[in-house]
């Protein structure tokens, strides 16, 4: 292996999203991932469907939840809640550099697999620990989901229809997205704390909670709350700081415009026949359009009903006005652009022959993003691993299996 983190070991101990995402991003980088599931049952979002993926006889396989967060992984199932399981755990851990795991606060402590007990077997262990709140807090004993979060942490409160407009509300996003913030918050602890080790020998705990990161990632909007003391609210796909900077209706369906500044503004207006809003007083600033959005909307829907989507994309695209189509996902994945950048993967499956996935952001000149194995088939890597690191005997591992331990 060649990736950038190629030299260290993680145990991810994770399941369902945010754990497992921050794994993958390592193992994306180059990480050898250990991941560690219940004997015959596995990680909950292998059975978070359908959609599933088939096998060639037709035979469900894992469900597409399960693949978007675990590739290149190992699967070893260990029942650490019996005492042979956490020893091999224990045993594990002085192998590795990173444990990553998201049960509540407190749940591995009954197991002697918590921070504090698994630093004196490896001083060095970066440890990983997700929750819904954190670990101190009124809330700490909460389990947390991404759609409470949403909630909780007021992105459900500015997401949505605008109040008075039919089928107005509270909206979540369509993607958990505070999980997969937290994975990435989470890969960047993670690293920040190697670093760290790096210069003192010393491993450390990183307390990361949902609640955090997703007020942490409110952004302008959090600001915008801060230093105003007023509420934002939903604004349907129209932006709070910025216009026009939302969707319009064309023709034939409807698009996106998303302008930065004031000379944006005047290319649009020129493309839609209209240059002279662009002297208007009213119109003339991005504070000013702000300030007077209820007047303006209107009549750039007015102009833009006049052409297609994609007649106007090419249009505005030509004067350098940031523009797009609303894609489904079939259309994202037959984007041009899409296609060019390699985004969709195709990837060896034991079970299904291939199975599909999505590329890595990250374009790494030196070290490239490797994708070396599919999400892996649950316990597929047991024998292997128990025997090339802990040292057992083939013998030694079947009398585990046949006792449930692994």
């Amino acid at each position: 292996m060649s990736g950038s983190l190629s030299h260290l070991r993680v145990l991810d101990l994770s399941r369902i999203l945010a754990g497992p995402w921050c794994a993958q991003l390592l193992g994306d980088l180059g990480a050898e991932i250990i991941k560690v599931e219940r004997p015959g049952e596995g990680d909950d979002t292998r059975g978070w469907g359908p959609p599933f993926l088939t096998s060639a006889e037709g035979d469900d396989a894992d469900a597409a939840y399960f693949l978007c967060a675990n590739r290149n992984k190992k699967s070893v199932t260990i029942d650490f809640t019996r005492p042979e399981g956490q020893e091999l755990v224990r045993r594990l851990v002085g192998e590795c550099d990173v444990l990553v795991e998201n049960f509540k606060v407190g749940g591995l402590k009954r197991y002697g697999l918590d921070y504090a007990s698994l630093k004196a077997v490896n001083p060095g262990l970066i440890y990983c620990s997700i929750t819904g709140f954190g670990q101190d807090g009124p809330y700490a004993a909460r389990a947390g989901y991404d759609f409470l979060i949403q909630a909780m942490g007021g992105l459900m409160s500015i997401t949505g229809r605008r109040e008075g407009e039919p089928g107005a509300g509270p909206q979540k996003v369509g993607v958990a997205l505070t999980d997969i913030l937290t994975g990435l918050y989470g890969g960047v602890g993670i690293l920040a704390a190697l670093a760290h080790r790096d210069r003192t020998g010393e491993g450390q705990h990183i307390d990361l909670a949902l609640l955090d990161v997703h007020v942490a990632c409110l952004a302008n909007q959090a600001m915008n709350f801060l230093v105003s003391g007023e509420a934002p609210a939903a604004l349907g796909n129209a932006h709070p700081n910025i216009v026009p900077y939302q969707d319009f209706p064309t023709y034939d369906g409807h698009m996106v415009i998303a302008v930065g500044n004031d000379a944006q503004f005047r290319r649009l207006c020129v493309v839609l026949g209209r240059p002279t809003l662009a002297d208007d007083d009213r119109y003339a600033t991005n504070r000013a359009r702000v300030d007077n959005r209820e007047t303006l909307i209107p009549e750039l829907f007015e102009l833009t009903c006049s052409a297609t989507t994609s007649e106007w994309v090419r249009r505005l695209e030509t004067e350098g006005v940031p523009c797009g189509p609303i894609n489904d996902l079939e259309g994202v994945f037959d984007d041009p652009q899409v296609k060019a950048r390699g985004l969709r993967l195709d990837m060896p499956h034991t079970h299904a022959g291939t199975a599909p996935g999505v590329a890595n952001p990250l374009r790494m000149s030196a070290t490239p993003v490797e994708y070396r194995t599919a999400p892996p088939i649950l316990s597929g890597d047991t024998e292997v691993v128990l025997n090339d690191l802990l040292g057992l005997e083939p013998a030694e591992i079947a009398a585990l299996r046949s006792r449930g331990i692994v």
